[in-house]
């Protein structure tokens, strides 16, 4: 007993001086340039969108993919679906619910995702919003025929606040969602049990430099997910949305910038390494984040998390990929963890690749007050009152702007 509550002490005190490292104060944020997403390796500036697309955006995606984030194996995996259950009388009659196993599968290996889809009944083409879960697909809803995600731990209904499903389908989108431990187990020394062994990625030592973890699994879950949505007569397949929160918005953003079929990508409170500029040194940094969550990126990432500014690109241009879709950036006011000025400040730099489009941009945006929508061109953002969340003020303003912008 008395060795627990050393340990118990001992993390509290570590739990503190982190909390007390960390930079809260603009004054102290340092000085930082930024490196031009308009300007090719070979020093070239780029004017056009055609310049764009076909020199400098590959570049930025290679040094994205061989970084940060890392890229899958090359191996030939295979998506089988199967409808367990399906009923056009969920939510009280208002919508059609379809739970769907997915089986991945190569050289003998097989893991299954389980995908839990409702969508506005009577309504022939809808929108979606594709949107991993943390506690698994039962957490999300009271809905007792909801089948209870594999690798959870959560009660049933546990965390349906983060989860408007009414409002959702009133507005006539639909949502699909999946547990993220599915596809990458979020916890150390658990690679067995997500879908990295299908990949031929079996131990800690199988992973080389490059290689994506946790945030390419599940952004490639996301992409696999929208693959069925397309097989369905329903689906609208020019209005499907990748969503996400935390580092599930890191994920989103991820997907969206390897995934052109998703056509807007939402980044609800992603902070560092997501939408939050990495040079800053404000919250949560590249230091922090690389020592307590090794998972989610490639190994090449942790080189550089002492040495953040000599990074050849910063997270303005993760968002830049984006570029023409639509593109909303949350924040939270008491989430400075997230550093909500430096997702702003990164949004308004992205912006100069949306010009090249004749968008409008960031450029004279000043900062918001909190509850207030900043929206120009294809880019969106707003900072709500409140903590690091996901919450039905966040889910009506991505609604609206898919409204505006989608249609």
């Amino acid at each position: 007993m008395k060795k627990i509550c050393i340990l118990i002490l001992w993390c509290l005190i570590s739990g503190i001086t982190h909390a007390q490292r960390a930079n809260y104060d603009e004054a102290k944020v340092g000085q930082y340039t930024l490196p031009d997403a308009l300007l090719t390796h070979d020093g070239n500036k780029v004017d056009n969108r055609k310049m764009w697309e076909k020199v400098r955006r590959p570049e930025i995606m290679k040094l994205l993919a061989d970084v940060e984030y890392g890229t899958l194996p090359d191996v030939p995996v295979k998506t089988a679906w199967k409808v367990l259950e399906e009923s056009d009388d969920a939510m009280g009659g208002k919508a059609v619910r379809r739970q769907v196993q997915f089986t991945f599968s190569n050289n003998g290996v097989n893991r299954t995702m389980l995908l839990l889809v409702y969508m506005p009944k009577g309504k022939k083409k809808c929108p979606v919003f594709v949107s991993p879960n943390f506690h698994g697909n039962q957490s999300t809803t009271e809905d007792l025929t909801v089948i209870k995600s594999q690798y959870s731990k959560y009660e049933r209904g546990e965390q349906k606040s983060r989860w408007a499903y009414e409002k959702i389908l009133n507005a006539g989108y639909a949502v699909a969602t999946f547990h993220y431990f599915d596809l990458f187990y979020d916890e150390e020394k658990h690679i067995q049990e997500g879908i990295m062994p299908v990949f031929g990625i079996n131990t800690d030592a199988d992973f080389k430099p490059h290689t994506g973890k946790s945030i390419s699994a599940w952004a490639w879950g996301c992409s696999r997910v929208l693959d069925y949505l397309l097989t369905l007569k329903n689906i609208d397949k020019k209005r499907c949305i990748v969503m996400g929160h935390s580092r599930l918005g890191k994920t989103a953003l991820w997907a969206g910038a390897q995934d052109k079929r998703f056509a807007m990508v939402v980044s609800n409170n992603s902070g560092c390494c997501g939408a939050a500029l990495s040079r800053r040194n404000f919250g949560e940094t590249v230091p922090a984040i690389t020592k307590n969550f090794p998972r989610w990126f490639c190994n090449t990432y942790f080189t550089y998390a002492n040495r953040v500014n000599e990074l050849p690109f910063d997270q303005h241009e993760l968002l830049a990929m984006i570029a023409p879709r639509p593109l909303y950036v949350a924040s939270a006011e008491e989430d400075r963890w997230a550093d909500p000025r430096g997702e702003f400040l990164s949004l308004k730099e992205a912006g100069k690749v949306y010009a090249l489009y004749g968008l409008e941009t960031f450029a004279d945006a000043q900062f918001p007050a909190v509850g207030e929508y900043v929206w120009h061109g294809n880019m969106g953002y707003h900072m709500r009152s409140g903590k690091h969340d996901v919450t039905d003020f966040d889910w009506e303003a991505y609604i609206r702007f898919a409204n505006q912008k989608l249609y």
